[in-house]
């Protein structure tokens, strides 16, 4: 039995029963049991993976090969389950709809709400969405900015993408008679790169791995970089559709992703995907 299948046995355990034995028999059989359950429980575990392409989290590479961060922290705790998947790419909106019908089975980072609930599951958090605030290079005196609200006090305005949410500070100077004037609104995160090199603003907030995403893929890294304030908005988990996945196969799908949060090959791929 591998480590991650151990674990699994052992979650399997908290799941089943309460029980203490008090000899060793009763310690091996009940250790038996358990990993007949766990194995039970992921017994032909195959499931289909939703993703709405987002770089870099998720995405279609070269030679149609679905990857992300997304992709390769859900693969590997997969993989240390022992179950496969099937990806299935669709817009967030139409993969919610499959998913409360049991056409997908898992989607990737999503936030916990409780109409969701209702009709998911989920997994405990695998990472933190975070926002970045990014500037131009050659503007080295706004490097001093701890806050936001300092930012734009000293007249600078600041890039957004409409209906994005920024964390509560955020949404009360956007929403503020005067300070609601220092921001600028965009459909998209492109336009405020665009708008930051004409110099039309000052600095624009991004998801802190989608911002260092685009500086990669666009060469800008002499141009443009993150100033160091960053605005963290709360936990992304993975979502489980409730007609086809079971509570005891998502408390085993979060024991191994305990297993692979506290090892070396989880700061692996935060890091790849961060630079």
């Amino acid at each position: 039995m591998n480590k991650f299948r151990l674990l699994l046995s052992c979650t399997a355990a908290l799941i089943l029963s309460s029980c203490q034995p008090s000899d060793t028999k009763q310690v091996k059989d009940t250790s038996e049991q358990e990993s007949a359950m766990a194995q039970q429980v992921l017994s032909d575990c195959h499931l289909t993976v939703g993703f709405d392409a987002w770089e870099p989290y998720q995405y279609v590479d070269v030679g149609d090969e679905v990857t992300g961060l997304d992709i390769e922290l859900v693969n590997t705790v997969l993989k240390s389950m022992e179950c496969t998947a099937t990806f299935k790419a669709g817009t967030w909106v139409a993969l919610l709809g499959e998913l409360k019908n049991g056409e997908v089975d898992i989607l990737l980072g999503a936030s916990k709400t409780p109409a969701r609930e209702e009709f998911a599951l989920f997994s405990n958090a695998y990472r933190t969405e975070e926002y970045s605030l990014y500037i131009r290079q050659e503007d080295v005196k706004m490097a001093d900015y701890n806050n936001i609200a300092a930012f734009i006090e000293k007249g600078k305005l600041l890039g957004v993408v409409e209906d994005y949410y920024y964390g509560p500070e955020v949404s009360m100077l956007r929403d503020g008679t005067v300070t609601s004037k220092s921001f600028v609104s965009a459909i998209m995160g492109e336009l405020n790169i665009a708008r930051l090199l004409d110099k039309d603003i000052d600095g624009y907030l991004e998801d802190s791995f989608v911002g260092a995403s685009f500086i990669r893929r666009k060469a800008l890294a002499d141009n443009i970089v993150a100033q160091g304030l960053t605005i963290q908005t709360g936990d992304a988990h993975i979502m489980f559709s409730k007609k086809t996945v079971s509570e005891a196969k998502v408390e085993l799908f979060n024991t191994a992703l305990h297993s692979v949060k506290t090892s070396p090959l989880y700061q692996e791929i935060i890091d790849r995907y961060s630079q």
